[in-house]
């Protein structure tokens, strides 16, 4: 009798249809939880074969140089005692420090073509540029230093460049300064933790043999050039050390994404046939000096160039939609509630239970789809699927047409919602705030003739 009654108070009653629901929606949580793992595990791999493929090619290219290198002396007093006669004398004690002079003019000119590189389903963008480097120094200044010009040691002096990417270099690279050439060497430095998080990439530096004096002691600038062929992927980022830095990069790349803390000058940059953009950076637009002693900073937040990523967002956008995937079994789910009420026909708790099921398949189709097609296909195709499965599945509880059509019809309105909602990004809170409202006014409409007793 008991049992009876349970189960008469369960068909009858709202509230317990009610609370049934809300149990169903809790439950269904745990799969879509499981589908915004496998997501991120998705969009993980795809990183992890990416950093792969252009570790193999040649990583990202920025280039910090070239830097003239001078060292100086510096002097110390320390006062030694005589262990025998106890008597105190003054002893002299030099050190050698280096000071780093940034060119006075900068002008790097580049052309990139990017192409495609695919492993399975995923692709990455690498490229071969060549890159032409110029300039000129200027006599170093030590007098900020207080640095007497008989403590230079002008015959130790050298060049160095730093680069992130070692391996994609294509030639032997050498500085022409003022008619003299100098190769450079590879030389180890203990790298050191970056001060700013976003600047993970580890230079690499370069140097050459000791200069002859005379190419830098001289009364007007020592102009140089050098000339690299890199390999590389990605990205391609200067440090803009002149006192006058002109960056000039030419490629076939139709989809032209320009980073760092400068933008173009030009404002035809894009062109039918890939972009032409053109920097100037003065010393005066940048927070450092042309000069360091001791140290030389790292200063690759002020880098610049351009992204040749290419954009893969299906991943971001699958997570986007699975965020709302409670609100969409909760809506769904109402509206089985508010016509089950109304029709006062009988919907097992097994029927919710494979309507919330097949809306959380949803987003399995939409990953596994969208890693072969666009995202917009992929969408289109699981949506429809999922649709036209409910649409038939209530078909049969509900023993007539138009509830099921109705059914149909707010599903398809419902994923078009979180699809303009998606793509919007100025506008997504303002769209999707007056869409929920909508919602709600709707179903509060529905459900005003419904008999909560």
């Amino acid at each position: 009798m008991q049992q009876n009654k349970f189960g008469n108070w369960i068909k009858t009653s709202i509230t317990a249809r009610m609370l049934m629901i809300g149990i169903l929606i809790i439950i269904l949580l745990i799969p879509l939880s499981y589908i915004k793992s496998l997501i991120n595990e998705r969009a993980n791999r795809q990183e992890s074969v990416v950093n792969e493929i252009n570790e193999k090619w040649g990583n990202e290219v920025l280039l910090y140089g070239p830097i003239l290198k001078v060292p100086y002396k510096t002097y110390t007093e320390k006062l030694v005692t005589d262990s025998a006669t106890k008597k105190v004398t003054k002893e002299t004690i030099s050190n050698t420090n280096y000071a780093f002079f940034f060119p006075e003019n900068l002008e790097i000119n580049s052309e990139i073509n990017p192409e495609v590189k695919k492993r399975g389903i995923y692709k990455t963008s690498v490229y071969k540029s060549t890159i032409d480097v110029s300039g000129n120094f200027v006599k170093p200044d030590f007098s900020t230093a207080e640095v007497e010009d008989n403590d230079v040691l002008w015959d130790k002096a050298t060049v160095i460049i730093k680069t992130s990417n070692l391996k994609g270099i294509n030639n032997q690279v050498e500085i022409s300064l003022n008619s003299k050439s100098y190769p450079f060497i590879p030389k180890y430095e203990a790298q050191q933790n970056n001060v700013y998080t976003k600047n993970t990439v580890t230079l690499h530096k370069l140097e050459t043999p000791l200069l002859n004096k005379d190419t830098i002691i001289v009364d007007k600038p020592s102009n140089f050039s050098i000339n690299l062929t890199v390999s590389g992927s990605q990205q391609f980022k200067i440090i803009p050390i002149g006192k006058e830095t002109n960056l000039n990069v030419t490629s076939n790349w139709k989809t032209a994404n320009f980073i760092g803390e400068f933008l173009p000058l030009n404002s035809d940059k894009i062109t039918d046939t890939g972009f032409d953009a053109k920097w100037k950076v003065l010393h005066i637009n940048r927070p450092f000096s042309q000069e360091y002693f001791k140290t030389l900073p790292n200063l690759n937040e002020y880098a610049f160039g351009v992204n040749f990523k290419i954009p893969v967002d299906e991943y971001q956008k699958s997570e986007r939609s699975a965020k709302y995937g409670f609100l969409v079994i909760s809506l769904t789910f109402l509206i089985f509630f508010l016509i089950q009420s109304i029709s006062k026909i009988n919907i097992h708790p097994f029927q919710y239970l494979m309507i919330g099921l097949s809306l959380t398949m949803f987003y399995t189709l939409l990953i596994s789809i969208s890693e072969h097609s666009n995202f917009l296909k992929a969408y289109v195709i699981a949506g429809l699927s999922v649709i036209i499965l409910i649409t038939l599945y209530s078909k049969s509880i509900l023993k007539t047409f138009k509830f099921p059509i109705f059914i149909g019809i707010s599903l398809t309105a419902l994923y078009t919602f979180i699809f303009v909602i998606i793509q919007l990004e100025n506008y997504a809170l303002i769209v999707g705030s007056i869409g929920l409202f909508t919602i709600l006014a709707s179903v509060m409409y529905a459900s005003r003739k419904v008999d909560w007793n």
